[in-house]
C-alpha cells in the first residue's frame, strides 16, 4: 500500500504564500509533499505592492502574481473565499469557514496583516475605508461616484498612494499625518519636507503633526468632515485609514503559539514557531531579531528559509534590509540602509535644491563607509547606491550627491560593485549571480531578480554580459534594420519562414513572441509590394502578428471599446463631409472629439458595429486614417497663402498632396508631419517626424522632430527646395529611416542615435553618399502604387468581415461589460468591471 505524501497546509496566499509555494516547487517538494491552500480573498495571490495601478488601468488578472496553471502543475489544492478559522495543534487539522478539516504534517502561516484603524468616534460610519485589497479599492471607487472630497489618515507609503488614488478618481484630496513629516519612517525632515512641496504642488492639501480625533457625520449618518487633533475641522466625503498595519496572529494566538507583546507570531531564525510543526512568515510574523517586517522583500526571504528548512537545509532569517524605492504621486523617492544618521558619529552630505523638489542625503561614517541616504524626486542613483553601502565609494560621496555639471564627472557604474553587492533585495540576488546570466529575461527566470519592486531592473540591463547581443528579441539573434534587409534581399513574404530560415536556432519552429511578430509584421507590410507580399495586414498570415490595435484596424480603448478616425488630409473638410461624421457620430452614440492632428475622433464603438461604421464613412468618401498603426497618422496644415495674409505658399494643398501620398506607409514607430504657410510656423512643422515651412523660394523641409513627453525641435534637412524636389527628399528619408531604424524607434531618437547624425543623413538623402537613393525612390514609388484603403478593403470581403463579433461564438451578441455613463451631452466609460464572488461591482 503507497504511503500518502506529507501534508503541508498554507493560510494565506497573499505574494508571500505565493513565493512559499514558488520555492517549494523550485525544490521538487511539490512532488514529494500534497500542499493544501487556504485563501480568504477571493481570488489568488496578487501584486499588493502596485495595488494602486489598477485606477490607472491594470486589471486584477494583470496584478497576479500566479502563473496561469502554476497549481495545477505542482498539484497544489486551492481553496479561494474559503478561510482558515481553527487550528487544532494536538490534532494537527485546520478548519475553514466552509467547515472542512484539513490535516497537516506541517503548517505555514503566512497571513499577512491588517490596516489599523484608530479607536475614534465615527470610524465605523459609511465612507470610512481601509487601503489593502482590490475589494477595498473597488468599494473606494463605487462610493467615490458623485462625490467630490476625500480624505486620508495616514501619510506614509500606503497613505500617499490612497491620496493619489482618490485625487485620480477626481475628489480634491487631503492627507492627515500624526508625525511632523511624509513618510517618517522612510525619509528624514530634509526628504519630508522636499517631499511636502512637491505634492502640494500637485494640488493635496497635507496636514502633518495633527491627528484625527473624529469622524463627523451628516443627519444621514455619512462621512461628511473630520475633526482634527488642532481643534480645526474639515469638510470631507470619504475617508481612507491608512495608518500602518499590524500582524494578523488571531488564529495563532487562539491556538496557543507563542506571539509578541505587541503582537506578531514568534518564530526563530528558521522561521519556526513554538510549534515545531508550524511555521510563520510574512507579515504575521515577529522575527528573531524582535521586528515584524512590512515589505515584501523580507517576507520572500522568510518564505525561502522556511522552504529550505522544512527539507532539512541550512537557511536563516535574522533580519533584513529595509531599503525601498518607489514613486508615490508621480514622486521618485528611495531610502537605504542608516537613513537616518542613527550610527554613533555618522555624517551627513546633502544636496537639496527646493525649486525642482530634489533631495540627496547620504549618510558616511568618519572613515568613509557609506552607511544609508534619503533620495527625494531623483532617486535614479539608488539602484548604485544601494549596493555599495557598508562599503567606502570609489569616489567621493559629495560627487556622488551633485547634479551633473556641478561636480567632477564621476565615472562610476554598476560595473564597479564588488560580486557579492545584492542588486536586487526583493530575492537577495547578487551582482555575482546576475552576471552569470545572458538576458534578462534569463536573469528573471533563474534568479527572480527584477520580478519584485522592479527597481533593480536599470541596474541589471547595465550589467549583463549579452549587451553586445544586439538580436531584436530572444527568437532573433539580427536587429530590426538587419531583419528588414534579410526580408528586402530574400523577398521572404511570410514571418515563418524568416523565423525557421534565420531565427535562433532554439526559436525555430516555434511560435515566435510579442517582440518580434509585429515588428516583423510592419516590415513586411512596409515592403509588400518589393517582396510579394499582400499589403492587407489581416492577410492570412499578417494577421495573427498584428498589435492589438491593428487586430480591428482601430485603437481599443480603457473600457474595451474601439475609435474610429477618418483621414481628413491636411485638415480639410467639406461641409458635407462634416455632416456624415455627425450623423454617424449620432446614430451609433459615439463620442466626438477634435483631435490636435486636425482630425475628429469617434469613440465608444463596439467591435461589431465597426464595419457599419466603416461602410459609412466610406461610402461619403472617407478612408482610415491609421490611427491604430505604426504608420502615417497625420499632415496638418496652417491656411497657407489662399486665406491668410501672411502666407507664402499654399500649405493646404502641399499639406494633402502629402498625406496621401504617405498614407497607410508603415514605419518602425508613428509618423507625423506638419506644413506652415510662412515663418510664423502655426502648424508646429518643427515638433514632427518631418515638417516643411513655406519660404519666398520653395519649401524648407526640417526632420527628427518630436512632441510628447521628450520633445525635440526638428533639425533644418534642406531649404528653398520646389515641390518636386520637397517630394523626393521626403520619400529617400522616409524610407532609409524605414530601412535602418530600431523596433518602436521614432525618427528623434533615431537621428541622435545614428552615426554622424544630421551630417550623415543629409549625405545619404540628399547627395546619394550610398548609392541608396534611387532604390529608395523606387521602394515608395511601390508604395504609392499599390496602395489600397484598409477599411474599404475590409467591407468588400465577407470572410474578412467575419472577425469583427465580440464574441466568436456569438456573432450578434454584444459585450455586455462595455457600458457607458452620460457626461456633458456625450457618453463616457463607465469602467467599474471587476467581479467579486460572480457578481459584477
Amino acid at each position: 500500500m503507497t504511503e500518502p505524501l506529507p501534508a503541508i497546509v498554507l493560510i494565506g496566499h497573499g505574494m508571500v504564500g505565493q513565493r512559499y509555494l514558488e520555492a517549494l516547487a523550485e525544490r521538487g517538494a511539490t512532488r514529494t509533499h500534497r500542499i493544501t491552500v487556504l485563501c480568504e480573498e477571493p481570488r489568488p495571490a496578487y501584486d499588493r505592492v502596485h495595488l494602486t495601478s489598477y485606477f490607472s488601468g491594470s486589471t486584477a488578472e494583470d496584478l497576479s502574481m500566479t502563473p496561469p496553471g502554476f497549481m495545477a502543475e505542482h498539484g497544489i489544492e486551492l481553496h479561494l473565499d474559503d478561510p482558515a478559522e481553527h487550528i487544532d495543534r494536538a490534532a494537527r487539522s485546520v478548519t475553514s469557514r466552509s467547515g472542512q478539516v484539513f490535516p497537516y504534517d506541517v503548517l505555514v502561516l503566512a497571513t499577512g496583516s491588517f490596516p489599523f484603524v484608530p479607536p475614534v468616534p465615527g470610524k465605523d460610519a459609511p465612507g470610512c475605508f481601509v487601503y489593502r485589497t482590490i475589494e477595498d479599492l473597488l468599494a473606494i471607487e463605487e462610493y467615490a461616484k458623485g462625490r467630490t472630497t476625500g480624505a486620508v489618515v495616514g501619510g506614509g507609503l500606503l497613505g500617499l498612494e490612497a491620496a493619489g488614488a482618490l485625487q485620480g478618481l477626481g475628489l480634491a484630496t487631503r492627507v492627515v499625518e500624526f508625525a511632523p513629516r511624509l513618510m517618517p519612517v522612510q525619509v528624514d525632515e530634509g526628504g519630508g519636507a522636499a517631499l511636502l512641496r512637491t505634492i502640494e504642488s500637485m494640488g493635496l492639501a497635507v496636514h502633518t503633526g495633527v491627528g484625527t480625533q473624529e469622524v463627523l457625520t451628516g443627519e444621514d449618518g455619512h462621512v461628511s468632515g473630520m475633526l482634527l487633533s488642532d481643534g480645526s475641522a474639515v469638510d470631507t466625503d470619504l475617508v481612507v485609514f491608512s495608518a500602518g498595519v499590524r500582524p494578523r496572529d488571531q488564529l495563532a494566538r487562539a491556538a496557543g503559539l507563542d506571539v509578541g507583546e505587541r503582537g506578531g507570531i514568534a518564530v526563530d531564525s528558521r522561521c519556526r514557531t513554538s510549534d515545531p510543526h508550524v511555521y510563520a512568515i510574512g507579515e504575521c510574523a515577529l522575527a528573531c531579531d524582535g521586528r515584524v517586517y512590512g515589505l515584501v522583500a523580507p517576507g520572500y526571504e522568510m518564505a525561502e528559509t522556511a522552504a529550505e528548512d522544512l527539507l532539512g537545509r541550512e537557511k536563516e532569517f535574522t533580519g533584513a534590509d529595509l531599503s525601498t524605492k518607489l514613486k508615490l504621486l508621480g514622486v521618485d523617492v528611495a531610502s537605504f540602509g542608516d537613513a537616518h544618521g542613527s550610527a554613533p558619529g555618522s555624517l551627513d552630505v546633502v544636496w537639496s535644491d527646493s525649486r525642482s523638489g530634489v533631495y540627496k542625503k547620504l549618510v558616511v561614517s568618519p572613515d568613509g563607509v557609506l552607511l544609508g541616504g534619503v533620495l527625494v524626486g531623483d532617486a535614479d542613483s539608488y539602484g548604485l547606491l544601494r549596493p555599495l553601502t557598508g562599503s567606502v565609494p570609489p569616489v567621493a560621496p559629495e560627487q556622488l550627491v551633485l547634479p551633473a555639471g556641478l561636480g567632477a564627472p564621476v565615472a562610476l557604474g554598476p560595473s564597479s560593485l564588488p560580486d557579492h553587492a545584492v542588486i536586487c533585495s526583493c530575492h537577495n540576488v547578487t551582482k555575482k549571480a546576475i552576471t552569470a546570466c545572458a538576458t534578462l529575461s534569463e536573469v528573471k527566470k533563474c534568479t527572480k531578480a527584477g520580478t519584485g519592486c522592479g527597481s533593480c531592473v536599470k541596474v541589471i540591463g547595465q550589467l549583463l554580459p549579452a549587451a553586445a547581443d544586439k538580436g531584436l528579441c530572444g527568437c532573433f539573434p539580427f536587429t530590426r534594420a538587419e531583419l528588414y534587409e534579410i526580408v528586402r534581399t530574400r523577398r521572404l513574404a511570410s514571418y515563418r519562414e524568416l523565423l525557421d530560415g534565420h531565427g535562433r536556432p532554439e526559436a525555430r519552429g516555434g511560435d515566435g513572441c510579442e517582440v518580434c511578430k509585429p515588428t516583423v509584421g510592419s516590415i513586411i507590410a512596409s515592403l509588400a509590394p518589393a517582396v510579394g507580399a499582400s499589403g492587407y495586414v489581416l492577410e492570412g498570415e499578417q494577421a495573427a502578428l498584428q498589435d492589438t490595435n491593428d487586430h480591428f484596424l482601430a485603437n481599443l480603448q480603457r473600457n474595451g471599446s474601439y475609435s474610429v478616425v477618418p483621414r481628413i488630409p491636411g485638415g480639410e473638410i467639406t461641409p458635407d463631409k462634416l455632416i456624415v461624421i455627425g450623423e454617424v457620430a449620432r446614430d451609433f452614440g459615439l463620442y466626438t472629439k477634435i483631435t490636435g492632428g486636425q482630425r475628429i475622433d469617434l469613440f465608444g464603438a463596439s467591435v461589431d458595429q465597426l464595419p457599419r461604421i466603416w461602410a459609412r464613412l466610406v461610402d461619403a468618401g472617407f478612408e482610415s486614417g491609421h490611427a491604430y498603426g505604426k504608420a502615417l497618422r497625420t499632415v496638418k496644415s496652417c491656411v497657407g497663402q489662399t486665406w491668410c495674409r501672411y502666407g507664402v505658399q499654399d500649405s493646404v494643398r502641399m499639406a494633402i498632396d502629402l498625406e496621401l501620398r504617405y498614407r497607410g506607409l508603415r514605419a518602425p514607430h508613428k509618423l507625423k508631419s506638419a506644413v506652415s504657410g510662412c515663418a510664423r510656423e502655426c502648424a508646429e512643422a518643427q515638433s514632427k517626424d518631418f515638417g516643411v515651412i513655406a519660404t519666398a523660394s520653395g519649401w524648407n523641409l526640417y526632420v527628427g522632430g518630436n512632441g510628447g513627453a521628450t520633445p525635440r525641435h526638428a533639425d533644418l534637412l534642406a531649404q528653398d527646395l520646389s515641390d518636386a524636389e520637397l517630394v523626393r527628399l521626403i520619400d529617400r528619408f522616409l524610407m532609409f529611416y524605414i530601412r535602418t531604424a530600431d523596433r518602436l524607434e521614432r525618427t528623434s531618437t533615431w537621428l541622435e542615435r545614428l552615426e554622424g547624425g544630421l551630417s550623415h543623413l543629409r549625405d545619404v538623402v540628399v547627395h546619394d553618399s550610398l548609392g541608396l537613393c534611387a532604390e529608395l525612390e523606387s521602394l515608395m514609388a511601390d508604395h504609392v502604387a499599390h496602395y489600397r484603403d484598409e477599411w474599404a478593403e475590409t467591407l468588400e470581403d465577407p470572410e474578412r468581415l467575419r472577425r469583427f463579433v465580440s464574441f466568436v461564438n456569438a456573432p450578434g451578441a454584444p459585450d455586455p461589460t462595455v457600458k457607458f455613463v452620460p457626461e456633458r451631452d456625450q457618453v463616457k466609460p463607465d469602467l467599474a468591471v471587476l467581479t467579486i464572488g460572480g457578481a459584477v461591482r
